[in-house]
């Protein structure tokens, strides 16, 4: 048997594993009987199916591979663009291609942030970044990943990916925005691409490999991406790595002008990283992003020097930029009872310690004097969209249903479409049983928001409750998708095409090209993984 075949068999034998575990396991999804059983279930009870991502160590392997292989095969095919000299081995095209086998990974590898406020800030910030930064991606997608260290890392094709630990220890927007400005530099400039065109000696199989660990490691997952991965690919990766050293200040340099001309302060650079070295000093084990990216005395001078370019501007503090990094401490506290104590030990008394303790309180279940607290703080600031989305949070908490559902409804006349609003009206509907309204809201939103996996979720359950079972398995073949379980996603496609009236025939052909453009994506992962058995 050939190499092909066993390694065939070694991706259909881990398919047929993470389909038994999915289908057996306590998040299953697998028939219309869901949609019999959640109607039955409580809305908290079936509110907590969130908490947890149904595709997640059963797919890791299959996820590697499939990378490593898919990008393989793409790469060998590709034609350079002219005027680019690194887009003879890795062009834009593959790049795109990456990023979305990527982010699959990357979904199905690490736990992810659902909080809409939360996403929300982080997409606004990066793509307010990337319009002074040069770059060229016609998109970007953003992943809020749930690790309290230090890390943020830019896929070739158009996806950053920040964790939420990074709010930690920036302390202000300017220092955060450093690093997200480094990663996007590194996007604008192509570096990775570079990286692959001055090591030509490489075989297809080492850039293969390359790409995969690089993806799996920039996700979280590096430890697990490096057990996985073939012995010549670790000489690859060491290879790109001391490499991307060489760019460091390249990206530094850039990062500071997308700073200060997205009217952050510049300083903010060499801020964040004197507090990155002092707080990593003497650790044994340093976060993923000081091993990739190495900080040295000389570095940081230099970020400092290239800051007194610019001339000197008073940059006002954000305090949304405050509230989303109160809302992660209180995700990384022991406990509820602990944010509120936590909350209630600050001296500052400012806006963001109130914000802190409104947020601890709801989710201890103090829900009037979280109320209250969150109240005055809007009518303090009626103009933040962040303020009236989190009071609106706390209001359904709360069970204040109807105070909740005016707020979001004028917000969202003032701002159209806006996700977290959205999301947090069509939850509002939900616990206010209006089901079929909410399942309205969110297919909506969803039309426009294809790639939000926490939206496909959310959907599902609210279909349930509406007694939609075909709209059940729709949203659900849309969630498989997003994490490239495909076998699953087609079934789900399949159990609403026989839902289908005979009479709908619009609904009908729309379900069979959907079904026809996942067996497509499905072969075309399968052509990718090696020759097929026999």
């Amino acid at each position: 048997m050939g190499s092909g075949a066993v390694i065939w068999r070694m991706i259909q034998a881990r398919m047929d594993l993470a389909l038994r575990l999915m289908l057996g396991g306590r998040h299953r999804l697998p028939t219309g009987e869901f949609a019999q059983r959640i109607l039955g279930a409580g809305a908290k009870r079936a509110r907590r199916l969130r908490e947890g991502c149904m595709i997640r160590s059963s797919l890791r392997g299959l996820s590697v591979l499939a990378l490593s292989f898919a990008v393989g095969a793409s790469q060998a095919a590709e034609l350079p663009e002219l005027g680019d000299r690194s887009s003879g081995l890795v062009s834009p095209a593959t790049e795109r291609q990456l990023a979305q086998i990527a982010l699959k990974q990357i979904r199905s590898s690490v736990d992810t942030i659902a909080d809409p406020i939360l996403k929300y800030y982080v997409k606004v910030n990066v793509h307010r970044l990337a319009e002074f930064s040069g770059i060229s991606e016609p998109a970007l997608t953003t992943v809020l990943i749930d690790n309290p260290q230090i890390n943020a890392f830019a896929v070739p094709g158009g996806i950053v990916g920040i964790n939420l630990g990074l709010f930690l220890y920036a302390h202000d927007e300017s220092e955060y925005s450093a690093v997200v400005a480094h990663e996007l530099a590194h996007l604008g400039q192509r570096h990775y691409a570079r990286s692959v065109e001055e090591q030509r000696a490489m075989t297809p199989w080492m850039l293969a490999g390359l790409l995969a660990s690089l993806a799996i490691a920039a996700g979280g997952g590096g430890e697990a991406g490096m057990a996985a991965l073939l012995g010549t690919q670790a000489y690859a990766q060491d290879k790109a790595l001391r490499f991307s050293r060489s760019r460091e200040q390249e990206a530094d340099r850039i990062g500071l002008n997308t700073l200060e001309r997205a009217g952050l302060d510049p300083d903010g650079m060499g801020r964040m990283f004197e507090r990155m070295q002092t707080a990593f000093r003497f650790v044994d084990k340093p976060p993923e992003f000081l091993l990739t990216h190495p900080l040295t005395d000389a570095r940081i001078t230099d970020a400092r020097n290239q800051a007194e370019r610019f001339d000197g501007r008073t940059v006002e503090p954000s305090l949304d930029y405050q509230f989303m990094r109160a809302r992660a401490r209180i995700h990384y506290a022991d406990s509820p009872r602990r944010a509120v104590a936590d909350a209630r030990s600050l001296r500052g008394g400012g806006d963001a310690d109130t914000y802190a303790l409104a947020v601890a309180l709801s989710r201890a279940d103090h829900h009037e004097e979280a109320v209250e607290t969150a109240r005055r703080l809007h009518q303090a600031h009626p103009h933040s969209l962040l303020m009236a989305a989190s009071l609106a949070e706390i209001l359904i908490a709360a069970e204040r249903l109807d105070e909740a559902l005016v707020l979001l409804s004028n917000r969202l006349r003032i701002n159209p479409d806006n996700e977290p609003l959205t999301y947090l009206k069509a939850e509002a509907l939900d616990s206010a049983d209006r089901h079929a309204e909410a399942a309205e809201l969110l297919w909506r939103h969803a039309r426009v928001n294809t790639d939000d996996v926490d939206v496909w979720h959310l959907l599902a359950e609210t279909a349930g409750f509406a007694g939609d079972t075909m709209g059940v398995h729709r949203a659900r073949a849309e969630y498989f998708a997003l994490f490239g379980a495909y076998r699953q996603a087609i079934q789900h496609i399949e159990y609403a095409r026989r839902l289908v009236d005979t009479d709908d025939r619009t609904l009908g052909a729309r379900l069979d090209q959907r079904l026809l453009d996942l067996r497509t994506e499905y072969e075309a992962a399968r052509e990718q993984s090696g020759p097929r058995p026999g």
